[in-house]
């Protein structure tokens, strides 16, 4: 065996392992039509990308359903208005192999254990093979990356890559890369700016290269504000009417807003600043504990680290969203690069700390503690399949239980024509996604590219899910309570006709009638619910 083979051996065995685990779970979940709070998303993300495969790109009917600038969704709106992404357009050829959502967790997972493999070179850059190898054992270990990597595929799942290569170019000094990864994080999503900014902001502080650091602030700020004042609302006015006053509506008034506005209102208004930085604090404290968990804490007490964090651990504190503050979720992605690279600078400088024996030990526990409550977390319900999702009550489908029902859903997808227009239910929206017209259950009407407003000819609900879930998810009583009259009234009036029912799964179809059979089957299980 080589020595450079051995130098590596940690390294590749971490990122193999990380691989395969994570790519078998999400797809095991996809294919089991597992319930999660973002498979919706996933469906999004993979009519994005299906469109742009057909050379319409970031269209999607699904988005349009969520614009507070659409009154009917229609099929040619354009995604760009609600967020920003222009780097997607770079995984089209890999997604073109195979236009569809599994490609999406692939690329997902792919990319994060990438940027795994780059983190070891950049740490290769100051350090020696051992210590740079815990290094990037730590990052796969990390609950803020495992967490977001077993979500569904998301736009964040580019920032550990291009952040660490951008990271890389500074350590060789390769100022037209450096370049191109800035580019390349900003194109990822309109607040990508804010990492960006740290960046510079880190530049300037340690006087690295400040005339650089000053530069790429300034480009970043112009960069945000033009893209969310004067380009994102020609597509429509979701990020001033519905994600900035969401977001940080404490600091504006109004219905309205600019990203102007809210800089303003925070810069203006400290003494909220001081607040929403500090509370709640017990959520806060342990984000951020659990951010710096992975390295033994040791970036928490590096400068380099607070830098090149500030302003994007700035907006996720300064978020409404309640789950904001969740290591599980994107959000978290952005912070990593900057305390892994932060890590990396402090060991440089203290060389005399990596012959601490007792650190070395404290360093191991950390990282199996991470490792340990990562995974007893169940990090967006992915391993559901071995943890009961509540004890009290007891909620829990075994693996078995899980396949079957999904067998059951895919017999009834198999009744759906590929080109049919079809509304679904969240847990399916991702394997019915690519194609044109499709929308989130019980939603039927949509603007085809004729310009018609028509009603999509199927629909299909599991139920079934939202009842097994009901005791322990308000969003699960609330769909229940809403979608299950809408359906019943759909099928009173005729306007759909009940073609396939089983085990809480219901197929309508448009203008047809139902069949008797089925429809008892379906009334038996309604007086369940």
């Amino acid at each position: 065996m080589s020595e450079k083979f051995k130098n590596h051996r940690g390294v590749i065995t971490a990122a193999i392992t990380f691989f395969v685990i994570e790519l078998a779970i999400v797809l095991f979940r996809y294919h089991a039509y597992y319930h999660t709070d973002t498979s919706f998303d996933l469906g999004i993300f993979n009519q994005v990308f299906w469109n742009g495969h057909q050379g319409r790109f970031f269209q999607s009917s699904l988005s349009s359903s969520l614009s507070v600038s659409v009154e009917t969704p229609f099929v040619s709106y354009h995604r760009l208005g609600q967020h920003f992404t222009p780097a997607l357009v770079l995984w089209l050829p890999i997604y073109s192999l195979i236009p569809y959502a599994p490609m999406l967790l692939f690329l997902n997972v792919t990319l994060i254990t990438v940027a795994g493999i780059v983190l070891y070179i950049l740490a290769r850059q100051r350090l020696e093979p051992n210590l740079a190898t815990w290094i990037t054992i730590s990052y796969y270990c990390a609950n803020a990356v495992i967490g977001p990597t077993l979500g569904h595929f998301q736009d964040f799942c580019q920032f550990p890559l291009f952040t660490f290569g951008i990271f890389l170019a500074l350590e060789k000094r390769l100022w037209w890369w450096f370049g191109i990864c800035a580019v390349l994080i900003v194109a990822i999503r309109e607040e990508a700016a804010v990492v960006l900014f740290s960046i510079g902001f880190y530049l300037i502080l340690s006087k690295r290269y400040p005339w650089l650091g000053l530069g790429v602030c300034l480009a970043s700020l112009v960069y945000a504000i033009v893209v969310t004042t004067y380009i994102m609302p020609l597509f429509s006015h979701d990020v001033s009417s519905r994600f900035l006053i969401e977001e940080f509506g404490q600091f504006v008034e109004g219905n309205k807003t600019s990203s102007l506005d809210v800089l303003w209102g925070i810069l203006t208004n400290p003494w909220r600043l001081f607040l929403e930085l500090l509370t709640p604090f017990s959520p806060t404290l342990t984000y951020i504990m659990g951010q710096f968990l992975p390295l033994g804490f040791i970036s928490l007490i590096s400068g380099a680290t607070w830098m090149l964090i500030a302003f994007p651990l700035l907006t996720i504190l300064l978020r409404q969203s309640e789950w904001a503050l969740s290591l599980d979720l994107r959000y978290s992605l952005t912070l990593v690069p900057g305390i892994f690279y932060g890590g990396i600078l402090w060991w440089f400088y203290h060389p005399q700390a990596q012959k601490n024996r007792f650190f070395k030990r404290f360093w191991a526990v950390c990282l199996s503690l991470s490792l340990i409550l990562t995974l007893t977390s169940s990090p967006n319900d992915a391993l559901a399949f071995i943890i009961p999702n509540s004890f009290q009550p007891w909620v829990y489908f075994s693996p078995i239980q899980q396949w079957n029902h999904a067998r059951i859903i895919e017999k009834l997808i198999a009744q759906i024509p590929n080109d049919a227009s079809v509304s679904a239910s969240p847990d399916i929206v991702p394997h019915l996604s690519s194609r044109r017209e499709i929308l989130r259950a019980p939603n039927v009407d949509l603007i085809n590219d004729a310009g018609q407003k028509i009603w999509l000819d199927y629909m299909i609900i599991d139920f079934r899910k939202n009842q097994r879930f009901q005791v322990i998810s308000s969003g699960d009583r609330r769909i229940l309570a809403k979608d299950v009259p809408t359906v019943e009234a759909f099928l009173e009036k005729n306007e759909y006709g009940l073609i396939g029912y089983q085990d809480g799964v219901i197929l309508l179809k448009r203008a047809t009638p139902s069949d008797p059979i089925l429809l008892s089957q379906w009334q038996a299980f309604r007086q369940q619910l």
